[in-house]
């Protein structure tokens, strides 16, 4: 019951963003007393919110906190059912965890898992994400399409196509994917994804879609390992960045694109892969459990499969591997 009252107040101030809300007003939308209007202004307070009180004014929300809470997204999401439901902890073994459980406990469609910091974050092939605590953006997304389970991949690619036009409407960089599931900066990796299924052989439970993004780290923040390969948004921009804004935009990015998905099937997000694609019409070798293929890529199928021309003109189609550029 809070937290419904809690999201109500947030929509409210959402929607009269800049604008003050008298007590007796958002008694009157959240369907409470004034006094529990106070309780909750005074809750957003501990949180980190900054709220200005004017007598016969009301309350007007003058700055939001440097965290990722639930509350920080619900004040000015635009979504219709992505991240509606939120479950947000401080820290993590992992998102996708905790993603999982939620899934097999019948957790809507939308719902999100974001975390401060992981500390057994994975992506791909078990590999380890550094998930460092207060710099980046950790989080689980729970989907539940009505789709031919062999289709689940494709919301990988789709996924990479909505986190692309997120960064783009918020600052002034120009990211590319790489194959299937990194985002790039200037030749250096900024996101992950890792897209996890729970189905039957015949139908899709769930799908559980991991998303890393590397928002305000430093470089000094990074295992020497990683330094050569990877990049945060604030070391490209030099400045940083608020990570609940960045969820927001992504969220909305996600839902447009998924609802398209439904609607039109995977052609016009095939299109937009493409379109972003660092690896199309360049050589590059494609690291499989079967060997490495040599060759230049062509772009993907209808079912985001990726195709590879070798010296001798045949055309190979890659499920699985590391994509190295030449």
């Amino acid at each position: 019951m809070q937290s419904e009252v809690r999201k109500k107040m947030l929509e409210a101030f959402t929607n009269n963003k800049d604008d003050y809300l008298s007590g007796q007003h958002l008694a009157n939308v959240i369907g409470c007393s004034r006094t529990a209007v106070w309780k909750h202004i005074e809750e957003l307070r501990k949180e980190g919110f900054q709220l200005e009180a004017v007598r016969r004014k009301g309350y007007r929300i003058l700055k939001t906190p440097e965290k990722v809470t639930a509350d920080e997204i619900r004040l000015g999401l635009m979504t219709e059912f992505l991240g509606r439901q939120i479950h947000y902890e401080e820290s993590v073994d992992s998102t996708q965890k905790i993603a999982h459980r939620l899934a097999y406990e019948a957790a809507p469609e939308g719902t999100i898992v974001i975390a401060e910091e992981q500390l057994s974050g994975k992506g791909r092939m078990d590999r380890v994400w550094h998930s460092s605590k207060y710099t980046g953006i950790w989080m689980s997304l729970i989907l539940r399409p009505n789709i031919p389970p062999p289709k689940a991949p494709q919301l990988t690619l789709l996924t990479a196509v909505a986190v692309v036009q997120a960064l783009e409407a918020l600052t002034s960089l120009s990211p590319q994917i790489k194959w299937p599931n990194d985002i790039l900066l200037n030749g250096k990796k900024v996101t992950g994804i890792l897209t996890e299924l729970l189905a039957e052989p015949d139908r899709i439970n769930a799908i559980i879609i991991g998303i890393g993004i590397n928002v305000n780290q430093q470089m000094e923040d990074y295992p020497e390992d990683l330094r050569a390969t990877a990049t945060s948004l604030s070391i490209e921009l030099g400045e940083q960045l608020k990570r609940a804004d960045i969820i927001k935009s992504l969220l909305l990015k996600l839902e447009q694109l998924y609802t398209l998905y439904l609607d039109k099937g995977f052609y016009p997000i095939k299109l937009l892969w493409e379109s972003y694609a660092v690896s199309i019409g360049k050589n590059i070798t494609a690291r499989t459990l079967l060997g490495n293929i040599n060759g230049k890529a062509l772009g993907i199928t209808e079912d985001g499969v990726l195709m590879i021309e070798d010296d001798l003109g045949k055309i190979h189609h890659v499920y699985s591997a590391d994509i190295e550029l030449k």
